[in-house]
């Protein structure tokens, strides 16, 4: 028989890789003319100040139930999105935030949903980060519209409050073409995992939610889906309610697989492919959605012949009394911009591995053991070393589940990562560089096209995680969005059916 044509996902990816044969003939350079703005401006609407919460000491609301909601809600948007630098560039102020985003271009918008509180009255509210406050802009009550588009979740059941993260295309798009996609679900990926964070400081627990009707929840945000669409749900569980200690939902739902798709010319290929990835509306009520068969397996994917195996156990990263310490990680946390080529030790490695990949190892400091993704066992991870005492250079593959490291490359790849990741100093100069990967065909005969969300938003996730550790540990660390696709897999020993989606640097900042 013949072989299936390719899904546009697996398409797109194709059609989206850096290849140093071509990418020369790819850069354009910058309209800088054109240069998008990375905010949302709204005319008409009243405004909620949440600046005075985030600014007073804790103590100073413990007598007061009202200013103390208000505080829990202003530290958590304050530390998912917040802005917490200005820079001067180009006779302009850059506002960078808490979350880190490819080129500083910010494509996420947060909106909240009110069901409507004693506080908070119900509709719609766009986060405004330059000023930390929100802006309500719709008025009406239209928390069962949003239940109708989640497909009737259960996490909305009982909650009060909902984020929207949508995804404003042009401006990753305007820097990064149709490539941008696969930046934008990364950094929303990263926005889910300071959502998640900050949550545990404030004591929210958000419920991710990926499946939904697309078009309905665009409609319901009053917003142009040809500019911007919406990507992930959280509802906010409020842990200070007994009746919001909820149990956890389904985080995913298949679209369909798009295998006759027509020429698509480029410059167009981001949107058409996001159309491709929406779930469609359908009859009112409870869909009749296919099953997903979650492939759980007790054991890790690859467990390489005569590999040297390195146990990771380690001490838990210390995030401090009432984690104090992870809410000024995640406001103090930058990407850096150099490395010395210095080594990490094993312990550092061990340390960061350990509080991005085991959770249950963080309870007793007051985290959740039972973090949100959409599909951890689609995702995998390699390490090259380059710099590590106690480990000798080359690249690793690491095994979650028995907690170890297993050598499948024997050389220090220095000279090769400065390569792969497009000329950059910072993949030469890295003591370790991480790779997240997938196996795209058979993750899209699992979910559909539109799991390439889901695989990008999880490895971005896994990637903040990284980010947060490594400045806990005074380390330097940076992602990298650009690199020579196939390259990674043949320089690096990594299985060709793996899917590079995303590169974290780690080592001695300069």
């Amino acid at each position: 028989m013949p072989e299936l044509r390719q899904s546009i996902a697996q398409h797109y990816h194709e059609r989206t890789k850096y290849d140093p044969h071509t990418i020369a003939s790819k850069n354009k350079g910058l309209d800088w003319s054109k240069q998008p703005v990375p905010f949302k401006e709204y005319k008409i609407g009243s405004t909620f100040d949440l600046k005075p919460y985030i600014q007073e000491k804790l103590e100073i609301c413990t007598d007061d139930p009202d200013a103390q909601w208000w505080q829990r809600l202003s530290r958590l948007l304050f530390c998912s999105y917040g802005v917490t630098a200005k820079m001067p560039s180009m006779g302009s102020t850059v506002y960078l935030r808490s979350s880190p985003s490819a080129g500083g271009l910010y494509p996420a918008e947060l909106y909240i949903v009110s069901r409507g509180t004693s506080l908070l009255p119900p509709g719609l509210y766009n986060y405004q980060c330059r000023t930390h406050s929100l802006m309500h802009y719709w008025e009406s009550d239209i928390w069962q519209s949003l239940q109708e588009a989640c497909l009737w979740h259960p996490a909305l059941e009982s909650t009060q409050l909902a984020i929207i993260m949508t995804a404003v295309f042009y401006r990753s798009a305007w820097r990064y073409e149709d490539r941008a996609y696969r930046r934008i679900c990364l950094d929303t990926g990263h926005l889910i995992g300071n959502i998640t964070l900050a949550g545990t400081v404030t004591n929210y627990r958000p419920h991710l939610i990926g499946g939904f009707v697309d078009e309905a929840v665009n409609e319901l945000l009053y917003i142009d889906s040809q500019q911007e669409s919406a990507i992930a749900v959280l509802p906010l569980a409020d842990l200070q309610d007994i009746k919001q200690n909820l149990p956890l939902g389904r985080t995913t739902l298949p679209s369909a697989t798009e295998t006759n798709f027509p020429q698509i010319p480029d410059g167009e290929l981001l949107t058409y492919f996001h159309y491709c990835t929406q779930i469609q509306s359908g009859k009112k009520g409870k869909f009749n959605l296919p099953e997903v068969k979650h492939e759980k397996s007790l054991e890790d994917k690859y467990n390489f012949p005569f590999c040297e195996k390195i146990p990771t156990a380690s001490q838990p990263v210390d995030w401090g009394e009432e984690l104090e310490e992870l809410e000024i990680t995640i406001l103090k946390r930058r990407s850096t911009r150099a490395y010395s080529g210095n080594d990490l030790t094993l312990d550092e490695l061990k340390a960061l591995l350990d509080f991005t990949y085991q959770p249950q190892n963080y309870i007793a400091q007051g985290f959740d053991n039972s973090i949100d993704y959409f599909d951890p066992n689609l995702i995998e991870t390699f390490i090259a070393v380059s710099g590590v005492e106690g480990l000798e250079a080359g690249c690793y593959y690491y095994a979650p589940k028995a907690q170890e490291l297993r050598q499948i490359r024997f050389k220090n790849f220095r000279r090769e990562l400065h390569f792969l990741c497009l000329g950059q100093e910072l993949g030469r100069d890295a003591a370790a560089v991480v790779f997240h990967t997938a196996d795209l065909k058979s993750a899209v005969a699992q979910y559909g096209d539109r799991v390439y969300r889901y695989l990008h938003m999880d490895a971005g996730h896994l990637g903040q995680r990284l980010n947060l550790a490594a400045v806990r540990l005074s380390l330097g660390v940076s992602g990298i969005g650009g690199f020579f696709d196939d390259q990674v897999n043949e320089v690096l020993g990594i299985p060709a059916d793996e899917a590079v989606l995303y590169i974290t640097t780690l080592g001695r900042p300069r």
